[in-house]
């Protein structure tokens, strides 16, 4: 028992520490730019009005508060989404597609998981969270949240912002943010999220002798480039820049992201 319960600790370790890499799956790297076909998003809108508040540093979820109706409501969003071809969509169109599909299926894991404590509970016995499950059907092809992320939207785009884009459902995440994605308000809500993360002490925190990251720009250094450039990313939205990036700690919470 003991050599088992050990296992699963390493296991879980193991996928803490070692982030998925941004690996391209070329059949979705395609667009028609010329598309004049919009994906209405209105019904995820509906629900982060109805159950997304903000607290301090923190947009919370009201999960405990989402009655059987909003979530077959969510269930039918996810279920027009994965009925579009993105190949048919503009690049602009996509990358709204993608991230809100993400954090729709999040959203509706933990309803449905509900209650947990941690989004990392979800997934078999040896995983850790449900980022490698088959969470959804588009074009024939069964795809992860991992897929999304990690071998479509951060090869595809190469925009170290989408880390703020995707949600986890975890206080230590970047928030979800309090509008749905669209082609026209993509750039504005990712600066805007760039900015408020790395204002906010989960983001980054001065401390007075070291310097307390996200584990985010651990998990993710190739994305955001070595130290200097990492610090010019940073200082890019900071209220009070950077002098430097020495000692330097990571930090996440993995605690969901729910207001009570």
């Amino acid at each position: 028992m003991k050599k088992l319960f050990a296992l699963i600790l390493s296991f879980a370790s193991f996928n803490v520490l070692s982030a998925p890499q941004s690996v391209p799956w070329p059949y979705w790297n395609n667009s028609q730019e010329n598309s004049t076909t919009m994906v209405d998003h209105q019904a995820w809108q509906t629900l982060l009005d109805r159950y997304l508040i903000k607290e301090g540093d923190y947009a919370l979820f009201r999960y405990t508060a989402v009655n059987a109706k909003d979530s077959a409501y969510l269930s039918r969003y996810i279920e027009t989404l994965s009925q579009h071809d993105p190949l048919q969509l503009s690049q602009a169109q996509q990358y709204a597609y993608w991230v809100n599909l993400y954090n729709a299926i999040t959203v509706s894991l933990i309803i449905d998981a509900y209650p947990i404590k941690s989004i990392t509970k979800l997934g078999g016995l040896f995983s850790f969270g449900p980022w490698e499950d088959e969470v959804v059907t588009i074009n024939g092809k069964d795809l992860t949240l991992n897929d999304i992320e990690h071998r479509i939207l951060r090869p595809i785009w190469n925009d170290p912002r989408t880390h703020y884009a995707v949600n986890c459902a975890s206080l230590g995440c970047p928030n979800l943010q309090p509008q749905a994605f669209t082609a026209e308000n993509t750039e504005r809500l990712l600066e805007q999220a760039a900015k408020e993360f790395i204002n906010a002490d989960k983001g980054v925190l001065e401390l007075d002798k070291r310097i307390q990251l996200s584990s985010i720009y651990e998990w993710f250094a190739d994305d955001f480039g070595n130290t200097a450039q990492l610090k010019q990313h940073i200082n890019r939205y900071r209220h009070q820049p950077l002098s430097s990036l020495e000692n330097v700690d990571y930090e996440y919470d993995w605690s969901l992201n729910e207001k009570k």
